[in-house]
C-alpha cells in the first residue's frame, strides 16, 4: 500500500489492462488513489482487475471491452470513460499488445498485419481518442509543480534494438517510438506529456507464451530459454511487471511534468550492453 496518493481522484485509462504490464499499471494507479478504467478484450480478467483496483483505491473502477485495432471500439470505450467520469481524463496508458515472430521468409502477410494492427495502429487509435478528449476538456499548458495530463505508450526494447525472426514485432514497437515523439510535439502546447516506456524481458503471460514458441524452435525448454534471456542483460534477471508500472506512474506524475517525447528503457541494461 502506497502512503503517498499521487493520483487521488484522477482518472486513468489503461488499454490491455486485464493482464501483464497493463494490469500492473492499473493496480499501481489504483493503489495511489486513481479511478481506473481497464480496457481489454479479455473481459473476465478485466473485471477481476477492476475489482482489485476498487479494493486498493476505494474509488470506482470500470472494466470495458476494447479492441484497440478497431477505431469504433476504441472510441466507444473512451466515450464510456468520459460518461462515467465527466470531470475529465488525466492519464492514458497504451499497453495492449501481442507478439508474433517467425523467420522473415516464413512470415505470412496476415501475421505481419495483425501485429501492426494491434501493436502500432492500436497505439495510434488510443492516442488519437485520448487527444480528442484531453485537448477539448483540458486546454492550456500545465505550470511547474501542477498535476498535468499524460499519455504513456508501452513500446519495447525491440523498438530500440532487433534480433532475428521478429520483424513484425520490432517494426511495430519502433513505430510506437516514432509515433510517441510526434504526438508529444502536437500535445505539448496543451500541457499533455507523451512518453514511451521500453520494457526488457518481463515476467508476463505473453513472455511465457513467447518462450514456449521460440524455445521449441531452438530445441530448448521454456525454462531454459527464459534463463538465457535473463542472462542477456547485466542485471541477470527478468523484470517484474510492477517495475515497469513504477516507471509508468512516474511519467504520469507531476515529478515528470517536464519530460516528454522520450522512450525510456526499463530493461536491466540490455540495450546499453
Amino acid at each position: 500500500m502506497y502512503i503517498v496518493k499521487r493520483f487521488e481522484d484522477r482518472v486513468v485509462a489503461v488499454t490491455g489492462g486485464a493482464k501483464g504490464i497493463g494490469r500492473a499499471c492499473c493496480l499501481r494507479f489504483a493503489d495511489e488513489g486513481a479511478k481506473v478504467a481497464v480496457l481489454d478484450l479479455a473481459m473476465e480478467d478485466a473485471v477481476h482487475t477492476a475489482t482489485e483496483c476498487e479494493k486498493l483505491s476505494g474509488q470506482p473502477a470500470l472494466a470495458l471491452r476494447c479492441d484497440v485495432a478497431d477505431a469504433a471500439s476504441v472510441d466507444a470505450a473512451f466515450k464510456a470513460v468520459v460518461d462515467a467520469w465527466p470531470e475529465g481524463l488525466d492519464v492514458v496508458v497504451a499497453s495492449a499488445g501481442i507478439y508474433s515472430g517467425q523467420p522473415l521468409v516464413e512470415v505470412p502477410l496476415e501475421a505481419w498485419q495483425k501485429v501492426i494492427d494491434v501493436d502500432l495502429t492500436g497505439v495510434f487509435l488510443t492516442n488519437k481518442a485520448a487527444a480528442v478528449i484531453m485537448t477539448t476538456q483540458h486546454c492550456g499548458a500545465a505550470t511547474a509543480g501542477t498535476a498535468g495530463r499524460a499519455i504513456i505508450n508501452i513500446s519495447s526494447m525491440a523498438g530500440k534494438t532487433s534480433w532475428a525472426a521478429s520483424a513484425q514485432y520490432s517494426a511495430a514497437k519502433s513505430g510506437v517510438i516514432g509515433l510517441t515523439r510526434s504526438v508529444a510535439m502536437e500535445l505539448a502546447p496543451y500541457g499533455i506529456t507523451v512518453n514511451a516506456v521500453c520494457p526488457g524481458n518481463t515476467s508476463t503471460e505473453m513472455v511465457q507464451g513467447v518462450a514456449a514458441t521460440i524455445a521449441a524452435r531452438d530445441g530448448l525448454t521454456s525454462a531454459e530459454w527464459l534463463r538465457l534471456r535473463a542472462q542477456d542483460c547485466p542485471m541477470k534477471r527478468l523484470a517484474d511487471s510492477e517495475e515497469i508500472a513504477g516507471v509508468v506512474a512516474f511519467l504520469a506524475s507531476r515529478d515528470a511534468g517536464y519530460i516528454t517525447g522520450q522512450a525510456i528503457e526499463v530493461d536491466g541494461g540490455m540495450v546499453m550492453s
